[in-house]
């Protein structure tokens, strides 16, 4: 990105390494901490193998603030926002914060309407029903 340009997210403007990156919702994040603490408790009687605070606090977070607790749920919820082709960070707001209007959804990810995207209101609103359905189900 230029010096010149200033990012806003609304716009999608948010830098390269930025758009590349892999982003992860908390409730994947979630997944991943669980299972390294599993792993670190089953080698305890290593002194050299405690788990830190830190890691505590952000299994903490992540878990309080996952909107979906099953395996199966958070990969569907990936899957579904997938097909919408939402850049990374925007399909992470939306596993996060489980918008239930498209009212919510622009004002949460301004950049979902942004001129020449293929998502008009009707296409938001079936991505909020798919996403729905799944935590109906879990």
């Amino acid at each position: 990105m230029s010096g010149e340009e200033e990012e806003n997210a609304a716009e999608l403007k948010i830098g390269e390494e930025f758009l590349k990156a892999k982003c992860l919702m908390n409730c994947e994040v979630a997944l991943i901490l669980e299972h390294k603490y599993e792993q670190l408790q089953q080698m305890s009687d290593d002194p050299m193998n405690q788990v830190s605070r830190v890691f505590e606090k952000s299994l903490q977070y992540v878990k309080r603030f996952s909107r979906y607790k099953n395996p199966d749920a958070v990969r569907q919820v990936r899957e579904i926002l997938s097909r919408y082709q939402l850049a990374e960070f925007e399909l992470c707001v939306l596993g996060n914060l489980c918008p239930e209007t498209v009212e919510e959804a622009i004002a949460m990810v301004p950049s979902i309407k942004t001129k020449g995207r293929a998502h008009d209101d009707d296409a938001i609103e079936r991505m909020l029903n798919d996403l729905s359905l799944i935590k109906k189900f879990e």
